[in-house]
């Protein structure tokens, strides 16, 4: 086994019981989506892997070891239609909207398209595969949909406006949704990660702490990084597939219309 799933040995099935069950999650030929649908799938779900273009479904089914690829761009209408028809009549009863980007924009530099790019990608996106599995999950009487947002909703910076505008637009809608499914057997709720362990970020990081002289490996590094994080730590991925993987389940029928927040405790609001 590649050193992909060699790192997935380290957390262990938690018996969540989603035999049965199938799982469609956006956006995981690649980072926090695919680690997402590599943890249902341990889980004993039928994991339909998304990608946008031929070929990186299929590259992250091999990286995975498991589930079927579906392509479509899910930023436009005939996209999601394509995604919709790869799935070849499966009952997708477990939806996951992690796709979702942050571009760069400021107040002063992004204009009304960077607006509108931002609400397709972070919202309609997720908006157009609800729209298409919803009824199914109402009709069969049991669902999960699980939208993967950010704490930036509740605390937003001045840069960026539109991505946090867009992601404070999807808690919103998944609030909404969540009064609309009341009665239905239908879980909706959100999961707002803070700072993620990405490879991305890790070497961003270790050439900033480099440059700095905090020192040459993460060990030494990420301290200084995490110094105002509670945990002391970044979140890693895994652990919001965790979080992901329990809401999709049986396990967690009473959680509905909730923003769970997953960031090692760095927001610091009640709620």
């Amino acid at each position: 086994p590649g050193p992909f799933r060699q790192q997935q040995r380290r957390y262990q099935h938690m018996d969540l019981a989603l035999e049965g069950h199938t799982a469609l999650v956006s956006g995981s030929h690649r980072g926090t989506g695919l680690v997402i649908a590599a943890r249902l799938a341990r889980e004993g779900a039928d994991v339909l892997v998304h990608g946008f273009e031929p070929g990186q479904a299929e590259a992250a089914v091999a990286e995975i070891g498991a589930g079927t690829p579906v392509t479509g761009d899910i930023t436009n209408d005939a996209g999601a239609d394509a995604v919709q028809q790869a799935c070849h009549g499966r009952h997708v009863d477990i939806l996951v909207n992690n796709y979702g980007t942050a571009g760069p924009g400021s107040w002063s530099s992004s204009t009304a398209d960077d607006w509108i790019d931002a609400y397709q990608k972070n919202v309609l996106s997720a908006q157009r595969l609800i729209s298409r599995f919803l009824p199914a999950m109402t009709a069969g009487g049991w669902g999960r949909i699980v939208n993967l947002g950010t704490v930036g909703s509740t605390r937003p910076n001045a840069r960026m406006p539109h991505y946090y505008a867009a992601k404070g637009a999807l808690a919103t809608a998944t609030i909404s949704l969540a009064r609309e499914t009341a009665g239905t057997g239908v879980r909706v709720n959100l999961v707002s990660p803070g700072l993620i362990l990405t490879p991305e970020v890790q070497a961003a990081y270790l050439e900033k702490g480099r440059r700095e002289g905090w020192g040459d490996t993460w060990e030494a590094i990420e301290p200084r990084v995490a110094a105002d994080i509670p945990i002391r730590r970044i979140v890693r991925r895994e652990e919001v597939a965790d979080l992901v993987a329990f809401l999709a389940s049986a396990r967690a029928d009473a959680i509905h219309g909730q923003n769970l927040r997953i960031d090692g405790g760095a927001l610091e609001t009640l709620t």
